[in-house]
């Protein structure tokens, strides 16, 4: 990935129920190619808790601190140590702080960031608020929920979906409520052009649905997606403070061609990575080499010819064989020293594949003829407008236009999604639980 400038918006809202707004987010872009290369673009989402300024002063610490310490410490330290320090003294200072005022009881976060940096992108992560990549029709979740609901599944084997709504909102692990804290850091996640990320806290993720998100996020520029993302949110009940952060990575997945060089080089790259998944390709010419030095020996001792040409064809192979042996030594021992850099087992801990069809369409113009039913006599909707929207929807969607159709109905609902949440009144139902780290 090049330091050219990311597309990005970063979005928070109170939502319908609460009265105080405990989430946070931040960006924080490299200033230039040296920056960039050092530490690269971070992007950072937190839900507070504990009460509304308790929350609200978690989050806002949270943000603030992670990506400083980060830039501070990762060109001497490497990625994995500056992420790892970056949350482990977030985390000692709001647990300080809940420590030293009791009226601070209950203090704490999550924290999930995004590094975006040359080698691919990195994720620290504590707590539920998630990171998503969308690509090529596929949400794929990068971070594990550190929820009751999540963990018990983990145990048991199965898809935390399998467990419903039990205990979803009770999460076992936070910045802030311990002295201590294990951050979970993956990457480098290989990024390709038109990749889209998507940080949230569950204020989105809990009312939208990931393949939802993806069609939205896929179907718009992120400033827009994000504010109808939160709109969908809103809509639905709204039911806790909802954050969003989209990020798209420079240039165009449609568009996007590998350079090709030729057939016969990319056959033989797709043969060596064939080879390599069951023998790296070097002890696999030796093999091949010392085969044919056998076959060789045996056609000269029968005097058969081209013993000679293919003695010369064997010992090439064997050459090469052994220069690559050297060389995969030599990147296996690199490797290994470069261990406090590189997390080599990369998880996606669920995949949502989704499709822009009549399905999807029809999930959003039912929302669509419910508000309008409520919002039929409100002055302020310009109707001329919205119907214009709506047939252009229908006549897309029946001539088989089904991602021109959706992009029309989620402008048509955006415009009712907008006066419905302005009009209504908020009704707070915050219930802090000072038994669990995270009770919602």
């Amino acid at each position: 990935m090049s330091s050219a400038k990311v597309r990005y918006a970063a979005l928070t809202d109170v939502g319908a129920k609460r009265s105080h707004n405990q989430d946070a987010c931040a960006v924080q872009l490299a200033a230039d190619e040296q920056v960039y290369q050092t530490q690269g673009h971070i992007f950072i989402v937190a839900d507070g808790m504990g009460g509304h300024a308790v929350g609200e002063k978690a989050s806002a610490k949270a943000i603030r601190d992670i990506p400083l310490t980060y830039a501070k410490h990762v060109p001497q330290e490497g990625v994995v140590p500056a992420i790892r320090r970056s949350f482990t003294e977030a985390n000692s200072d709001i647990f300080d702080i809940g420590v030293k005022n009791p009226e601070f009881k209950g203090l704490g976060t999550t924290g999930t960031a995004l590094f975006l940096r040359a080698e691919g992108a990195w994720v620290g992560h504590v707590g539920d608020s998630r990171a998503y990549r969308i690509r090529s029709g596929r949400v794929e979740q990068l971070t594990f929920d550190h929820s009751w609901v999540w963990e018990i599944a983990r145990r048991q084997g199965i898809d935390p979906d399998q467990l419903g709504d039990f205990k979803k909102n009770v999460i076992v692990r936070s910045l802030g409520p311990d002295e201590q804290v294990e951050v979970d850091i993956e990457g480098p996640h290989p990024t390709q052009p038109g990749d889209i990320f998507l940080l949230c806290s569950d204020g989105l993720s809990n009312e939208v649905t990931p393949d939802e998100i993806g069609a939205v996020a896929m179907s718009f520029p992120p400033e827009e997606a994000a504010k109808f993302l939160i709109s969908l949110a809103n809509i639905r009940g709204g039911r806790d403070n909802i954050t969003c952060i989209i990020v798209q990575v420079p240039g165009s997945s449609s568009t996007f061609t590998p350079k090709v060089t030729g057939a016969v080089p990319g056959v033989l790259q797709r043969f060596l990575k064939l080879c390599d998944r069951v023998m790296p390709w070097p002890y696999l010419f030796l093999a091949a080499g010392s085969l044919f030095a056998i076959v060789s020996l045996v056609l000269q001792i029968q005097s058969v010819s081209g013993a000679l040409p293919l003695f010369g064809l064997a010992a090439a192979i064997i050459v090469a064989g052994v220069g690559g042996m050297v060389l995969h030594l030599q990147r296996a021992s690199q490797e290994a020293g470069d261990g406090a850099e590189a997390v080599h087992e990369l998880h996606v801990y669920k995949t949502y594949p989704f499709e822009i069809a009549q399905s999807l369409f029809d999930r959003f113009a039912q929302k669509d003829d419910e508000l309008k039913d409520v919002l039929k006599d409100h002055a302020s909707i310009d109707w001329a407008t919205h119907s214009r929207l709506n047939e252009e929807a229908q006549t897309k969607g029946q001539q088989g236009d089904w991602p021109t159709a959706f992009r029309a109905k989620c402008h048509a609902l955006q415009m009712l999604a907008i006066v419905f949440n302005q009009d209504r009144g908020k009704g707070e139902e915050f219930r802090p639980n000072w038994d669990n780290p995270k009770h919602r």
